[in-house]
């Protein structure tokens, strides 16, 4: 599974990577910021994470920007199940941060999620990460208005998160919506059940 986007493309990821992909993740800041990652993040980490199979339904891809010396790697980002919920995950080397490219490539993957056939997408970031609130925003999502408990592996410690959400109106494919037309914020009244997953 690949997307293109106006910079970037989204690819799977290859052990070939381990060795790019470990020295921008190996970033205690951007780590924090994560629920999953451990830290220290070792090579063994970023060998397990790239080995792991992909899911159609939920694409784990990393973000690369081609350009004339080839394409340099800037993160990764992904969908998930939370909760009975598709959510949705990214990170973004720190010397890329402020660039716009984490709001692209979620803008990207959430394309390829109404393609696929999700309905509903939830998200969330650490209160002390506001930033991340602005590049969900930017993708088209709102906030919930719940703050959720999450634990992070990075921190080794519970810490509270806001929550956000997007619906789309209506299943399309990757090239027509690009700019999430067709999408509505998540209405303010409790999380409805994600609905099932259907094949693309």
């Amino acid at each position: 599974m690949f997307i293109r986007s106006e910079r970037l493309f989204l690819r799977p990821g290859w052990p070939e990577d381990r060795e790019e992909f470990l020295a921008l993740i190996a970033d205690e800041s951007v780590v924090r910021n994560l629920s999953r990652a451990p830290w220290p993040y070792t090579a063994d980490d970023a060998r397990r994470f790239l080995d792991l199979p992909q899911d159609l339904l939920l694409p784990r891809l990393l973000v690369t920007q081609p350009g004339a010396a080839g394409a340099r790697l800037l993160g990764c980002i992904g969908l998930s199940e939370m909760h009975g919920e598709v959510n949705l995950g990214y990170w973004i080397a720190r010397d890329h941060w402020g660039q716009g490219f984490a709001s692209e490539a979620a803008r990207a993957m959430l394309s390829m999620a109404r393609a696929i056939g999700h309905r509903r997408i939830v998200a969330n970031h650490f209160i002390d990460n506001p930033a991340s609130g602005r590049v969900l925003e930017k993708a088209g999502f709102a906030r919930t208005g719940r703050i959720v408990e999450r634990f992070s592996t990075g921190r080794e410690m519970t810490y509270p998160a806001r929550e956000y959400a997007l619906e789309f109106d209506a299943p399309s494919d990757c090239d027509s919506d690009s700019d999430n037309r067709g999408v509505s914020p998540a209405r303010m009244s409790p999380a409805r059940q994600a609905p099932r997953r259907r094949a693309a």
